[in-house]
């Protein structure tokens, strides 16, 4: 009779503990959903060398800045940057308030694909490494 009792305490025992151990790992759980939002001026990765490999920049606007349309000014822009192991970005995505635009570059300049929603003129830039360009609009 004792060793029954005694294996009746201890299992009782474990399901205490059993139950406990499952409600601190659902406390857990729950705590990790509620991470705090990272926040900074900028954001790079960067490999097992130490190379940056991607970036998240934000660029304040220059009002002196001459663009390659003629026009005078530059706005703030936030630019990603997915660059590859030779230090090359091939991917640039940036956003401003004036439009968005994608760059898909190529292993060699200047071949790109060129995405730009400027305004109300929106643009595909295609560029070979010959240097040939197709401009194709709406």
């Amino acid at each position: 009779m004792k060793t029954r009792s005694l294996l009746v305490g201890m299992t009782l025992v474990n399901v205490v503990l059993l139950v406990f151990s499952l409600a601190q790992s659902g406390a857990a759980v729950m705590a990790q959903g509620s991470l705090p939002i990272l926040r900074g001026r900028g954001l790079e990765i960067v490999d097992d060398a130490g190379r940056v490999r991607a970036s998240i920049t934000l660029l304040p606007a220059d009002p002196n800045v001459k663009m390659p349309d003629g026009t005078t000014g530059y706005p703030e822009t936030v630019l990603l940057r997915l660059i590859n192991s030779k230090g090359r970005p091939n991917i640039k995505i940036a956003a401003t308030e004036k439009g968005s635009g994608l760059l898909v570059a190529g292993d060699t300049d200047p071949t790109h694909v060129e995405i730009l929603a400027d305004g109300p003129n929106p643009t595909i830039k295609l560029s070979n490494q010959d240097g040939a360009v197709q401009i194709l609009k709406p």
